[in-house]
């Protein structure tokens, strides 16, 4: 459900014109694949889903969220401190607190399904403007049907989506109606993203 939106935010589509001026990319492949990587190296919080897959261990594999304390609780090892880990260092840990004296090699993955505590923001000409969770393999287009789907009035092909990057501040413009038309590839998102959907005057 929608949230109040920062207020710092709330100013983004004052930028909206100057990023305009750019060609929409069409194809995002770099893009997506640093997402990946950048997402592997994300510590977790309180209200991420991830699941656990032991091999050969079909009762001690399942779906964990993370309590507001930084734990889950596991089967055999009960409870375990998980909050700031990365997928990768969540399975490392309960490998090896399953190896100390419940499994002789137990072979451990942890997928994140969603990111509850990270969020992405959707403003402008769109039906419900406001803060959604981050879920795995989340898209531009996914964060716009989350948001009510485009307005009349919006410019379905310069969508711009803003991004913190290591270098700073990154504006993307996407052609989500070329997207749709099964003609442009789709733009993962990243925690953090802010997604503007400017009006067709603009």
């Amino acid at each position: 459900m929608p949230t109040k939106l920062p207020l710092a935010l709330l100013v983004l589509p004052l930028f909206g014109g100057q990023a305009c001026q750019e060609a929409p990319t069409t194809g995002y492949e770099d893009l997506n694949r640093e997402i990946d990587e950048r997402l592997s190296k994300v510590g977790l919080g309180p209200g991420d889903v991830f699941e656990v897959t032991v091999y050969g261990e079909e009762k001690l594999s399942g779906v964990h969220r993370i309590a507001p304390d930084g734990a889950i609780q596991f089967p055999l090892v009960n409870r375990v401190v998980v909050e700031g880990m990365t997928a990768s260092e969540i399975a490392e840990e309960l490998r090896r607190r399953l190896q100390d004296g419940f499994l002789r090699e137990p072979s451990v993955s942890v997928f994140v399904k969603e990111y509850g505590s990270k969020k992405v923001f959707v403003l402008g000409e769109v039906a419900r403007p406001g803060t959604f969770p981050f879920t795995a393999g989340m898209n531009v287009v996914e964060a716009i049907a989350l948001a009510g789907g485009f307005k009349d009035s919006a410019n379905t092909n310069f969508v711009i989506v803003t991004r913190q990057t290591p270098e700073g501040e990154r504006r993307i413009p996407v052609a989500v109606e070329k997207i749709t038309e099964g003609v442009a590839q789709n733009l993962s998102l990243q925690p953090g993203d802010i997604v503007f959907v400017p009006d067709t005057l603009l």
